[in-house]
């Protein structure tokens, strides 16, 4: 009996003086697909909440800056864009004593703007709670001191954000269709909604001089003369509508108009009941190219950092730029004017969005997007764009982002909602500003030593 009081006793001061379990030190290793699945998150919910294009490719931009501020203060090969982005300033400074891994630093910065951005909070607290929990279990020291200070560089970035005149924008009227002027703009079926986003010309670019840099030509003259060019283009919409429908699920220009639909505001009546089939926006689209080619390169944590945000700041302006001549030319729809003069029943393949039409969001985004993509990863990339299979529709190929965006581009005249002319200046238009973007912004350190990122 004594003998095993004192072997109990002998285990209790040997497990007393053990060393408590320290925490780990690990190193928190935060690779692109973190990024990825962050940004994958903030479509999906943006999806849900039902943003409009423009409105989406703010939601996007912000958060990537504020993620490649940090990590340019770190990596020599990337330059800060504060003094090159409109009104940007410096972010606060990174002290190096206080244990911060710049990629968790900057991931976190990235998911506190989206936040700020989306409705659905809760959504993305899933997500976030989760990486939360994971980081603070492999190192707590580094995963608080990278949070502090990606919440601070947010909170810099945020009120940058804020005076963007976007709040402003909330507050203005809502646009006023003239009835009385047969060429302008009317609400189109089957939701008759109203001009969306009349004042995004109004926000502030990031790149751009003014929405009104890149003003295009404008549109073809109206005329309902058959000998017109604008009524050419009208009567090439709907006999191409026509021809192409008849022919069906066969048809190449069918396939090629449903797959750069989106369209986040397509209306499904059934009976008296009337809802929306949520799809992602034309940003959104050119979003999920940037990771596919993103992942075909291996490119790591900052690298994709850096073509999220070089792309997504073409976008961005893109849709300032558009819609400053959209609501300048006030242009109406295919869809109205075939209803009205040629055929009461024809309906295009694509639902028309509810803005006018000139020139075209898709074509001026995916021509900026390209230009910006093709300035990253080079002329001739091909790649396999699966973007569109949560919708149901097929993988389509393609040889280099320019082939890509043209196509985007033309899809919407064979989807009925534009004229020749939207497209073709559109993504001229689009190129031009991506462009610029290439040769304003300097982003890249090309004589800087490249470093291991993860």
């Amino acid at each position: 009996m004594f003998k095993k009081v004192l072997a109990v006793l002998l285990l209790a001061v040997f497990f007393s003086c053990s060393p408590e379990k320290q925490p780990s030190t690990e190193p928190i290793k935060v690779t692109a697909e973190d990024l990825h699945t962050s940004i994958d998150k903030v479509v999906e919910i943006m999806i849900h909440d039902i943003f409009s294009p423009p409105v989406a490719s703010r939601i996007f931009a912000y958060p990537n800056i504020a993620a490649y501020e940090i990590i340019a203060q770190v990596n020599p090969e990337y330059n800060s864009l504060a003094g090159q982005v409109n009104e940007l300033t410096p972010i606060p400074k990174m002290d190096s004593l206080q244990n911060v891994n710049p990629n968790l630093a900057a991931l976190i910065a990235h998911m506190n703007i989206s936040k700020q951005l989306i409705f659905s909070e809760d959504k993305f607290n899933v997500l976030q709670d989760s990486l939360f929990n994971k980081w603070e279990t492999i190192n707590k020291t580094e995963f608080e001191a990278s949070k502090a200070y990606g919440e601070k560089v947010a909170e810099h970035i945020k009120a940058w954000m804020n005076k963007d005149n976007y709040p402003q924008t909330r507050t203005m009227p809502k646009f006023t269709v003239d009835t009385d002027d047969p060429a302008r703009w009317q609400p189109t079926p089957p939701a008759y909604m109203d001009g969306i986003e009349p004042h995004w010309n109004k926000i502030r670019p990031f790149f751009l001089d003014s929405a009104a840099q890149f003003k295009p030509v404008p549109p073809p003259a109206f005329s309902m003369d058959k000998n017109s060019q604008f009524y050419k283009e009208l009567l090439e919409v709907y006999e191409t509508s026509n021809r192409i429908t008849a022919i069906g699920d066969a048809s190449e220009e069918v396939a090629i108009a449903k797959f750069w639909d989106c369209n986040p505001y397509v209306s499904v009546t059934r009976g008296h009941l009337m809802f929306a089939t949520k799809k992602i926006t034309p940003g959104a689209h050119w979003i999920g190219i940037t990771k596919i080619a993103c992942r075909k390169t291996d490119s790591d944590f900052q690298k994709s950092l850096y073509a999220y945000t070089k792309t997504s700041m073409a976008i961005a302006d893109g849709f300032i730029s558009c819609w400053d001549e959209k609501y300048r030319s006030n242009l109406i729809r295919p869809e109205t004017l075939i209803n009205q003069h040629i055929d009461e029943n024809w309906v295009p393949i694509l639902q028309t969005p509810p803005f006018p039409e000139y020139t075209s969001g898709h074509s001026v985004v995916s021509g900026a997007a390209a230009t910006a993509l093709t300035d990253i990863f080079g002329d001739n990339f091909s790649f396999d764009d699966d973007t569109e299979l949560p919708y149901g529709l097929p993988v389509r190929s393609f040889t280099s982002f320019n082939q890509a965006a043209d196509e985007a581009a033309i899809s919407r005249m064979y989807g009925g909602i534009h004229y020749r002319a939207a497209v073709e200046v559109g993504v001229g238009q689009g190129r031009k500003l991506g462009s610029l973007l290439i040769d304003k912004i300097k982003m890249k350190n090309d004589n800087a030593v490249a470093t291991n990122h993860e």
